[in-house]
């Protein structure tokens, strides 16, 4: 018995869109200091990222509104980003890329938190959904602090060195260390946008956190005398 409700809980899991957009965002976060120092490996984290753009459209596509916007962004975000790699990987059109991907992102964790925190039965896939979107905005802050770089590579700072031509797992690890509030203190934010992102980061990841507990609180009611 103890084995068939662990088969039926796995069957009803993997049937959930939000698991497979939190797994396939838990790949890439995993994968990236592995595959980013060559060119096959970029490759690779490509594939991975567009599979968590199909996932995440998948995830957000329950009307047909947020289905073409995703779409939209989703494609437009995989074309700039291809066409910019054919050319060089200093083309100007990876930098158009960057803004698509950071606009689908900030509408996936938009529409993500409107059905996490919607006011219904609180179930495993708004669970996987709400983890899903707070994976998703630390990547969001990294293709913000990767735009301010490709602005102005001496942005952040490395052990008081400036953080020129940083690998993404190095601003993708100062996005998470910033959004969780920890504060590792190795990468500093220098330029004055910044630390406006920093900021406006830490201020977000503060208040996920608490408005996912004042949900999940909301689910138990008080009991009644």
């Amino acid at each position: 018995m103890p084995f068939l409700a662990v088969h039926d809980t796995l069957a009803i899991t993997v049937r959930q869109r939000c698991f497979w957009l939190f797994a396939a965002l838990l790949l890439v976060v995993t994968c990236v200091p592995f595959l980013e120092d060559t060119a096959n490996g970029r490759i690779v984290l490509n594939a991975l990222g567009l599979g968590v753009l199909i996932a995440g459209t998948a995830a957000i596509g329950r009307s047909r509104l947020s289905l073409v916007i995703a779409l939209l962004l989703a494609a437009s975000a995989v074309t700039f980003q291809a066409l910019g790699y054919s050319r060089s990987e200093e083309s100007e059109l990876r930098l158009v890329g960057m803004w698509f991907s950071a606009a689908f992102y900030f509408v996936a964790v938009t529409y993500l938190l409107g059905y996490a925190l919607r006011r219904e039965v609180l179930t495993m896939d708004k669970l996987y959904g709400a983890a899903a979107a707070f994976l998703m905005l630390a990547i969001l802050w990294t293709y913000f602090y990767g735009i301010l770089l490709w602005n102005d590579p001496a942005a952040l700072a490395l052990n008081g060195e400036p953080l020129i031509a940083a690998p993404p797992s190095t601003i993708l690890y100062f996005s998470i260390a910033t959004l969780t509030a920890t504060g590792m203190s190795d990468i500093l934010p220098v330029h004055p946008v910044a630390r406006m992102l920093a900021g406006f980061e830490m201020i977000t990841g503060v208040l996920f956190i608490a408005v996912l507990i004042a949900r999940l609180a909301g689910t138990y009611p008080p009991h009644q005398r």
